[in-house]
């Protein structure tokens, strides 16, 4: 019978060494097999063990599988439980002997340096994406990132700045419990110029964070110069019934002053909308209040629909102010990818709403039509009059 291996997944913290919890300790010195990237074994060369230099579940699992070792150690930096691949090395484990050892984690070392307190912090993952830097400090008070990838602590200034934010307050720890360790505090604006080695992390603080998702924003705060906007009233009924979700792919197609790709930014803060849009005076237009709303998490498509939409990734969400007679096009292109779940338009003509109704029906979608007339007060001399606003179709459609 094969002998079975236990394993051991274990959390080494910062360095393996200063911050190497007792019972991390112990389980590295008892197996027999030390498993994991190059600089995560290194801290314990010196007990002379053999090691397997590698870090992707499967191969970890096929080493395991026949390795004939009584115990392995797989080493992972920090803490298993923070942004680790602990979870899918022990989904890949499934039937062997396996314990995680928990470590010390970046955000706990790091605050602790700072005298701060994370019990209310956010934390972000910058490790091989650019994530959504802007919109997760807007609506934090403290935000934590772990870097690796290509974004810098530079970077998250210079984008900071670039959103009208240069003096949130910013700390950078940069090889954290190494000998030469480097733990830098000051304004965006004054940290943008860093440079720092890529083993660093970042924590902001914002005195000042969002307490809320806004809808149906006043018409007046949005930069407007003379593109069309879907106005107040009819955006709140959009997002309603959008109800996008914080890690949406959202699609705003006919973006225009980009209104609907602001409150639908703001709802999916971990996920990204897509504003397109034919004429460039409205992408430019979104961009500049995609910046007034820390909206980081909106990219900008200029062209024309169904071309411009073959290279976006399939939506979860999709809302057509315009697509210039190609709704069912659109349709095609959204529903393609098996995840959109929702598709919401808007239309002031008959023959809009019409082609809607029948681009739903054609792709196998339930429908619902709201009609919204929306009635405001002006003032004439002493007086208050009522002015009416075009009556809009709002038509819902929903995946069956």
């Amino acid at each position: 019978m094969k002998m079975k291996t236990k394993i051991y997944i274990v959390g080494i913290g910062m360095d393996g060494e200063r911050t190497l919890t007792a019972d991390a300790k112990k389980a590295i010195e008892q197996a027999d097999v030390l498993i994991g990237a190059k600089r995560m074994t290194e801290p314990f060369a010196a007990l002379g063990k053999p090691e397997y230099e590698c870090w992707r579940a499967a191969d970890i699992r096929a080493f395991l599988d026949d390795c004939g070792y009584a115990s392995a150690a797989v080493l992972m930096s920090g803490d298993c439980g923070f942004f680790s691949g602990a979870a899918d090395l022990k989904k890949a484990l499934a039937g062997h002997d396996t314990e995680i050892i928990s470590g010390i984690s970046t955000p706990v070392y790091l605050c602790a340096k700072l005298g701060l307190a994370w019990q209310d912090m956010g934390f972000v993952s910058l490790h091989g994406t650019d994530g959504n830097i802007v919109r997760n400090i807007r609506r934090t008070r403290r935000c934590f990132f772990l870097l690796g990838g290509s974004v810098t602590p530079s970077d998250i200034c210079k984008r900071l700045c670039e959103y009208g934010m240069g003096d949130i307050t910013v700390h950078i720890g940069a090889r954290l419990a190494y000998p030469d360790e480097r733990i830098i505090s000051g304004t965006a604006g004054e940290l943008r110029e860093t440079e720092c080695d890529d083993l660093c992390a970042v924590i902001t603080e914002n005195p000042s964070p969002e307490n809320r998702i806004r809808t149906g924003i006043p018409d007046g705060e949005f930069i407007r110069d003379d593109i069309p906007m879907t106005k107040s009233e009819v955006r709140a009924a959009v997002a309603s019934k959008l109800d996008v979700c914080s890690n949406d792919t959202v699609w705003d197609i006919g973006c225009g002053t980009g209104s609907v790709s602001v409150e639908a930014a703001l709802a999916a803060y971990n996920g990204t909308v897509f504003a397109a849009d034919k004429n460039g005076d409205a992408i430019s237009l979104t961009i500049r209040n995609a910046r007034k709303f820390g909206c980081d998490n909106i990219r900008t498509v200029h062209g024309s629909v169904p071309d411009i939409l073959s290279e976006l990734p399939s939506p979860d969400r999709v809302f057509i102010g315009g697509a210039g007679g190609n709704i069912s096009a659109v349709l095609e292109a959204a529903l393609k990818g098996g995840k959109c779940r929702k598709t919401v338009m808007t239309a002031v003509t008959l023959e809009t709403l019409n082609e809607a109704v029948e681009a739903l029906r054609l792709h196998g979608m339930t429908t619902d039509v709201t009609q919204i007339a929306v009635t405001r007060t002006r003032t004439v001399g002493t007086h208050t009059m009522f002015a009416a606003q075009n009556p809009v179709f709002v038509t819902e459609g929903t995946a069956r």
